[in-house]
């Protein structure tokens, strides 16, 4: 379990749900999280489970990324990543469609417990990293 930080990102959050964990990082590329968490929120309210994502079509999809742009290109990574978490066999998320390495790193960091062989160049995550490096020892965190 990833320690809380001061930063309180959405990955602290969804460590323990990695398609969520994901699609969050979907929702938050190229968007300010002030702007793409509220979205994100009605969104997991309504697809819980990429297997709910199976079920729905593209204009149900759109209506979450509307307010945020990149509406069409959005719904699409959504929709393709999620067949392929579902079907692909893979090790590190960023063998899945749509997910680079911002997705890549907050799984490896939150879900995977592998922070100390990340370098993130997302700020945030780069924050919660050095955070992490210098409170190591007092959180008992390896």
């Amino acid at each position: 379990i990833p320690p809380r930080s001061p930063y309180s990102l959405v990955q602290e959050d969804l460590f323990d749900n990695p398609w969520q964990l994901l699609v969050a990082t979907i929702f938050l590329t190229k968007t300010a999280a002030k702007r793409a968490l509220p979205q994100l929120h009605k969104f997991l309210a309504q697809y819980s489970r990429p297997e709910d994502i199976l079920q729905a079509s593209y204009e149900d999809i759109d209506e979450y990324f509307k307010p945020l742009g990149l509406t069409n290109t959005r719904s699409h990574t959504i929709m393709r990543f999620t067949v392929e978490f579902l079907e692909k066999d893979w090790k590190y998320p960023r063998e899945l469609y749509g997910i680079g390495k911002y997705g890549d790193d907050s799984y490896r960091m939150f879900c995977i417990n592998e922070w100390r062989q990340v370098s993130p160049d997302d700020i945030p995550l780069t924050m919660y990293r050095n955070w992490l490096l210098e409170n190591a020892d007092r959180l008992g965190v390896d």
